[in-house]
C-alpha cells in the first residue's frame, strides 16, 4: 500500500510543470544593438524600440498606455479552422500615444506581435517587432504616429497569420477594417466545409478551363484636331485653376501640421498619405464593381 502511495506522489510531483506555466522574463536579459533593436541568445527580441523620440506631426505625447498581449494555440479554439490567435483582435488608441506592449508566448514555439506601416524615418522597415520562443515574455514601446489609420497586427512566422494569429489597431478613428480579422471582419475568401476535395478540384478544373469572355471593342466618332486640343487646354486651365484654390485653402493646415518637421519627414508623410487615398480609391471601386456585378447576376 505505501509503494502505491509513493508511486501516486512521485507522479503527481513530477506532473506539476505541466499544470503551472512558467513563463520565462526576456526583458532584463536583452542587449541594446542600436535603432531600437534589442536581442538576446534565449530567443528574445524587440525591433523598432522607441520609449523616446516623437514622430513628425506629433507636438507631445497625447497619453500613455500599457496593454498585455497572449498569443497561443487556445485562444483559437473559439475561432472555427483557425490554430493560432492573439486573445485581443482590435485596439484603438489616440494619434501620438506612447504605448507599451507586454507580450506573452503561451505556446512552446515561437510567436510575434509585429505591427507593419509605420513610417520608416522613425521605425526601420517601417514596423514594430516583438518576437519570443516561449512560454516567455517580452515587452517593448513606441509612439503612436498622428492621423487616422488603421496598422496590421500579424504573427510573421510562416502560416500563423495564415491560421489566424493577427489583428488591426486603430489610431485615432482608424481609416477602415482590414479583411479577414477574427471576430471582427469577414474572411476574404470564406470557409466552405459543406464541398468535398473532389467537388472541389472539379469545380478548379472547371474555372482553369473557362473560355475567356471577349468583348467587343466599339468605335466612337473622332473629333477633329482642333477640338481635342481646345478640350485639352480647357481642361488643363480647370484643373490648375482647382488646384491654385485647394491650394490657397489647405496652406494654413499644410503649415500646423508640418510645423518642426524636417524635409525628409514632410515627405514620408505626403507619400504615406498618397499612397492611403490611393489604396482607399482602389478599395472604393473595387466594391463598386462587385455591386455592378452582382446586379447584373440578378
Amino acid at each position: 500500500m505505501m509503494k502505491l502511495v509513493s508511486v501516486g506522489f512521485m507522479a503527481a510531483l513530477f506532473s506539476l510543470p505541466a499544470f503551472a506555466q512558467d513563463y520565462q522574463d526576456h526583458d532584463g536579459m536583452l542587449m541594446n544593438h542600436g535603432d531600437g533593436h534589442l536581442m538576446d541568445m534565449a530567443g528574445g527580441m524587440v525591433m523598432g524600440n522607441n520609449p523616446d523620440t516623437l514622430p513628425g506631426g506629433c507636438e507631445k505625447i497625447a497619453e500613455t498606455k500599457e496593454i498585455t498581449v497572449h498569443a497561443g494555440h487556445k485562444y483559437a479554439e473559439k475561432f472555427p479552422g483557425r490554430m493560432f490567435a492573439f486573445d485581443t483582435q482590435e485596439f484603438q488608441f489616440k494619434p501620438c500615444t506612447k504605448l507599451t506592449v507586454h507580450f506573452f508566448n503561451d505556446d512552446n514555439i515561437r510567436h510575434q506581435w509585429m505591427m507593419h506601416g509605420l513610417p520608416k524615418y522613425l521605425y526601420p522597415k517601417g514596423m514594430f517587432h516583438l518576437e519570443v520562443s516561449g512560454p516567455a515574455k517580452i515587452s517593448g514601446t513606441l509612439i503612436l504616429p498622428p492621423g487616422d489609420k488603421t496598422y496590421l497586427v500579424h504573427c510573421d512566422i510562416a502560416q500563423h497569420m495564415e491560421k489566424g494569429m493577427k489583428a488591426q489597431l486603430k489610431v485615432g478613428k482608424g481609416d477602415g477594417d482590414l479583411p479577414s480579422i477574427p471576430n471582427v471582419t469577414a474572411n476574404t475568401i470564406a470557409d466552405d466545409y459543406k464541398i468535398t476535395l473532389t467537388e472541389l478540384l472539379a469545380k478548379a478544373h472547371e474555372e482553369a478551363n473557362a473560355e475567356p469572355v471577349v468583348v467587343e471593342k466599339t468605335t466612337s466618332t473622332v473629333t477633329t484636331s482642333s477640338t481635342q486640343s481646345t478640350q485639352e487646354e480647357s481642361a488643363f486651365s480647370g484643373v490648375t485653376v482647382i488646384g491654385l484654390a485647394l491650394g490657397l485653402l489647405l496652406a494654413p493646415f499644410l503649415v500646423h501640421k508640418f510645423k518642426g518637421m524636417s524635409a525628409e519627414e514632410i515627405l514620408t508623410y505626403l507619400i504615406d498619405f498618397l499612397k492611403t487615398t490611393n489604396n482607399t480609391i482602389i478599395a472604393l471601386t473595387i466594391q463598386l464593381i462587385k455591386k455592378i456585378q452582382n446586379t447584373l447576376h440578378k
